[in-house]
């Protein structure tokens, strides 16, 4: 019996360049894509080298990158390394540990009448810290582009990660969730893409705009909240807690985006640069009352089973992001770098 044919070579990706490995995790995933699919093994254990799953700096980029061969790979992986079945079953351990942190470690929705009750009273009730308030009070031009390079990880992918939980919708909720998405993509103008508008406000700041150029110097607080969207937006299991995080997402960010506006315009930044912020706060303000009347009640309407998962959503998302300003201020208050390393031509360093 003649051997089976050979399968077809595929294309490399044309995606970024592959990142530095941060420790055995994601070490182990460089090497895998770096060979054919089907070949690799990978290690028995995810433990994070720090301890803690939520601010691993080698699990959150093992994972990020795992994501990541669901958007735009990098450049010379093979794109079959998207769905293989080993590579799959170990991101499943990733992700079994970092939801894991989450569950413990999230606050609890404050008890009322409804799931949008609830929903409100979480965010109305959060108390963490504020990264828009000291950027508008007291940040620095260098920190403005220290925090847009962070940021860069999920703007420059803007909606995407969101996205996915589309085809896990029906009705009401599903076309809400449309109409929000479609205002992130620019409503089919590529120059009003939220991703490109972001863009314009990294390029006004001196910074490179090319997708994934900074992953190498994003520690793993920042990742997770990246890699919290995706997980979420990936799982059909997960459809209800996308909403919630996405819900979250609108019913939290006029406000804040309305100070990091003026506190480019403080610093001298020009109205292109301005744009995106700008956007978004007239965008989000109608995005809201859309995300909780068309998109949230009517879920739970639908599918009140789903009303836990919601909450745990906009739970998760308060939690990730308050480790993320947590990580930036007290990185700033020190005097240093929030990043794993300056960036680029030193137009980073804490003033």
């Amino acid at each position: 019996m003649s051997p089976p044919p050979a399968p077809p070579t595929r294309a490399p990706s044309p995606g970024p360049p592959l990142p530095r490995a941060r420790g055995p995790l994601s070490g182990a995933w460089l090497d895998a894509v770096r060979s054919r699919p089907g070949d690799a093994t990978f290690p028995s254990r995810v433990d994070p080298t720090s301890g803690d799953p939520l601010s691993d700096d080698d699990l959150q980029l093992a994972l990020y990158c795992c994501y990541e061969l669901h958007y735009r790979g990098f450049a010379g992986v093979d794109p079959a390394w998207e769905w293989d079945p080993a590579l799959l079953a170990w991101r499943a351990a990733l992700e079994t540990a970092f939801l894991d942190a989450v569950r413990d470690l999230r606050p609890r929705a404050p008890c009322a009448a409804g799931t949008v009750e609830r929903l409100r009273a979480l965010l109305d009730g959060h108390e963490g810290p504020s990264l828009s308030s000291h950027v508008l009070e007291r940040g620095t031009l260098a920190q403005m582009r220290e925090f847009c390079i962070h940021r860069s990880a999920y703007q420059l992918k803007e909606a995407d990660p969101h996205t996915w939980g589309i085809p896990r919708l029906a009705g009401r909720a599903k076309a809400a969730m449309v109409a929000l998405q479609a205002d992130e993509y620019g409503a089919g103008d590529p120059r009003a893409m939220h991703a490109a508008l972001f863009a314009e406000t990294m390029r006004s700041l001196g910074l490179d705009t090319a997708y994934g150029a900074y992953l190498d110097v994003l520690p793993g607080t920042t990742l997770a909240t990246v890699n919290l969207i995706s997980l979420l937006g990936l799982h059909r299991r997960w459809r209800g807690a996308v909403v919630g995080h996405l819900a979250g997402f609108e019913m939290t960010s006029v406000v804040p985006m309305a100070r990091y506006a003026a506190a480019l315009h403080r610093l001298g930044v020009g109205a292109a640069g301005r744009r995106f912020y700008e956007v978004h706060v007239a965008a989000d303000a109608e995005h809201e009352v859309l995300a909780v009347n068309e998109m949230v009640a009517p879920l739970v309407e639908d599918e009140p089973g789903l009303a836990a998962d919601l909450l745990f959503g906009a739970e998760a998302l308060l939690l990730v992001e308050d480790r993320f300003t947590r990580a930036l201020l007290d990185a700033w208050a020190e005097r240093r770098t929030s990043l794993l390393a300056p960036a680029g031509d030193g137009a980073v360093r804490v003033a």
